[in-house]
């Protein structure tokens, strides 16, 4: 990255994005959300209806269970940073074309170096397909650690799924948790003096 890039020039840069046709579409260039710089990442696969509004990933039903979750294991906006594959929304909330993602990819790269996450949270089967190139599938995958280019992977389910499947709600819980305790164990956040009670996975 050049020396007098900035996170300003990064925002610029996104904002005046037009390298594939989400752009047409967009409301707003959905970039971020917590801290800018954080030990913790969490990738999803686009913003919805609700992110393109207001210009902010996590923001709608999906992303207040997300939230939930999180205040529930103790973290703090200053702990984590959220983004998406793509920063615009793909018509219809379709999943984002590997031409799509393929053209964000640079973007969510500078993104990363900007963050300096020591651990990533892959969001759903998109995030994980886009971000790893893998071989076998997220129901497969998920709550198992990926170590690459320095950094902690987890993928597990994207809060979406979970709300159309609440029989999942227990394993997203226990994914947060697994993030939670990995950590504490780094030293990057300071050890929680009573875990949460976890969720029936019932109503």
């Amino acid at each position: 990255m050049i020396l007098d890039y900035t996170w300003p020039d990064f925002l610029e840069e996104c904002r005046k994005c037009t390298n594939c046709s989400l752009s047409a579409t967009r409301k707003n260039v959905v970039i971020y959300r917590g801290a800018i710089e954080a030990p913790l990442m969490f990738v999803g696969e686009g913003p919805g209806a609700n992110e393109d509004e207001q210009g902010e990933p996590f923001v709608g039903q999906a992303g207040r269970l997300l939230t939930l979750l999180l205040e529930a294991y103790g973290f703090a906006p200053r702990d984590y940073h959220i983004c998406n594959i793509v920063k615009c929304r793909p018509p219809e909330n379709r999943v984002p074309t590997r031409d799509e993602a393929k053209c964000c990819m640079p973007l969510l790269a500078k993104q990363i170096r900007f963050a300096k996450p020591k651990v990533i949270v892959l969001l759903g089967a998109t995030a994980y397909k886009y971000f790893l190139n893998p071989t076998e599938p997220i129901s497969k995958a998920r709550g198992k650690w990926i170590e690459k280019s320095k950094f902690l992977i987890l993928p597990t389910f994207h809060p979406a799924y979970i709300l159309r499947n609440n029989r999942e709600r227990v394993t997203l819980w226990q994914d947060i948790g697994l993030v939670r305790n990995k950590m504490e164990e780094l030293g990057l956040i300071e050890p929680l003096p009573k875990l949460p009670d976890m969720p029936s996975g019932r109503g």
